[in-house]
């Protein structure tokens, strides 16, 4: 949990941005696996824990707008719970600690919202992204569930999310040890990938120690010596002296900030030849499109550079070929790089994604392309002071990808689908680091994880 001021200034600062009626914050329930008493492990709604930073099951907040109150709702453990978990906090000891005095029986929610609403009150909501949650909105608000998303409060997204965007330093330092463990996962991975291993014992080795820190992952882990699947979570490969592989991992910090990471490398050898050329057009990419980020920077332009980088790769190895700019505008580069840059990060991995993509990533300032590859790009906005995004370019060789095209005769002005047939089996590299738009430029988070080519074999070729 932060500071207590923070909570309360981050609850005055979203009154200040709304106009009147009410705020509903429903934090998560226990999700169960198969029954009641064995659920998921708990994970609270992110704006929730934003505004209300109580990280445990079956509580709500309430803003009144024009009372110029905060109000949390839930319920003081039995002895029959406490008998399972052992002594709990009671609810106004939870909302002590972060600033709420007004608390209630979760049983009253219901009437004080009856009685807004009977009496013409808004009661704003964000985007529910639970089952649970929206038939919970359904009993609230007298909203069917069908319709529920369709009365979400526009305005209290927007106020959300321009609230959010912008990271304190505070939220900065939970990053940071949220990449300390990832800094872990990482190295770890390197150092004891060899022939013979089942990829599935890399990711268990990197869970736990994410386990052990008392942190959770962020997202699940991405592993594999199959890297032009951009999102493998199957492990069940046995890794071979030589195969290039893909990890795409991070974890939570304490407070749930989370960080986001990926790493490439050769099992048990040098890189190759084949694998140093796209390794290195990658990496050059990675570090000149983080050279470019600094306020007012349209992300879009950042991707855009990105994007030429790994084509003049790509041309060097002659798979590519013709005029670059003409072959970036026209998307051919995507046949390699089907996604975007980055994403920005915070609570969320890829932050407040569930309230609403566009308006995170492009706000009312930019456009998303229908073109293939940059359509997927989930940031185009102006980049301000306090955000945090990842820079995360990559080449993959995605078969069935190459032979749609190749039969489409897709850009082949630009494309040597001659030399191509050779690389099917290539797999893919990737490389994303965290990064924070300072001022007057940008901060690279975290302790540096090793991916200049040296530090790489260093660590994972010995």
């Amino acid at each position: 949990m932060l500071a207590t001021e923070t909570y309360i200034q981050r609850r005055l600062r979203l009154k200040e941005a709304m106009g009147s009626g009410l705020i509903l914050f429903l934090g998560h329930d226990e999700s169960p696996m198969n029954y009641a008493d064995n659920p998921y492990p708990f994970r609270q709604d992110s704006s929730f824990l934003y505004y209300f930073g109580i990280d445990s099951p079956g509580l709500a907040g309430l803003i009144d707008i024009d009372g110029d109150s905060a109000s949390l709702f839930g319920h003081d453990a039995t002895l029959g719970e406490i008998v399972w978990t052992g002594p709990q906090p009671t609810l106004e000891e939870l909302g002590a600690q972060v600033g709420v005095s007004e608390c209630h029986p979760l049983s009253e929610l219901e009437v004080l919202v009856s009685e807004a609403t009977d009496s013409g009150r808004t009661v704003h909501f964000l985007p529910p992204n639970r089952a649970a949650t929206i038939l919970e909105v359904e009993k609230l608000l007298k909203i069917p569930s069908s319709d529920v998303r369709q009365c979400v409060s526009q305005e209290l997204i927007r106020a959300v999310i321009e609230q959010r965007l912008v990271k304190s330093d505070e939220e900065i330092a939970e990053i940071e040890k949220a990449l300390e463990i990832a800094a872990g996962m990482h190295t770890l991975a390197m150092r004891m990938s060899r022939p013979g291993m089942r990829e599935q014992e890399v990711v268990g080795a990197i869970d736990g120690l994410v386990s052990s820190q008392g942190s959770a992952l962020a997202f699940p882990i991405i592993f594999s010596k199959r890297g032009e699947v951009l999102h493998n979570h199957k492990h069940d490969n046995i890794l071979k002296e030589g195969d290039l592989v893909i990890l795409d991992a991070g974890a939570n910090s304490l407070t749930h900030y989370a960080s986001d990471i990926t790493r490439s490398f050769p099992v048990g050898a040098p890189f190759s030849d084949r694998q140093r050329q796209v390794y290195e057009t990658v990496l050059r990419a990675e570090m000149d499109a983080i050279a470019a980020v600094e306020p007012e920077t349209r992300f879009e332009d950042i991707h855009l550079l990105a994007s030429r980088r790994l084509a003049e790769g790509l041309q060097e190895m002659g798979l590519m070929k013709g005029d670059l700019e003409a072959a970036v505008a026209a998307g051919a580069h995507a046949l390699f790089f089907p996604h975007g840059l980055g994403h920005m990060m915070g609570l969320d991995v890829h932050d407040m994604e569930g309230l609403s993509e566009d308006l995170v990533g492009y706000g009312d300032e930019a456009k998303r392309s229908t073109q293939f590859g940059r359509s997927s790009l989930r940031l185009a906005r102006a980049l301000k002071p306090g955000f945090v995004v990842t820079i995360e370019p990559g080449l993959y060789f995605i078969p069935s990808l190459i032979d749609q095209w190749r039969q489409e005769n897709r850009h082949a002005e630009f494309i040597d689908y001659d030399q191509l047939e050779d690389w099917k089996d290539f797999g893919g590299v990737r490389i994303e680091d965290d990064v924070l738009v300072t001022s007057d430029g940008h901060r690279v988070l975290g302790e540096p994880i090793p991916k200049e080519i040296a530090d790489v074999e260093k660590l994972s070729a010995t």
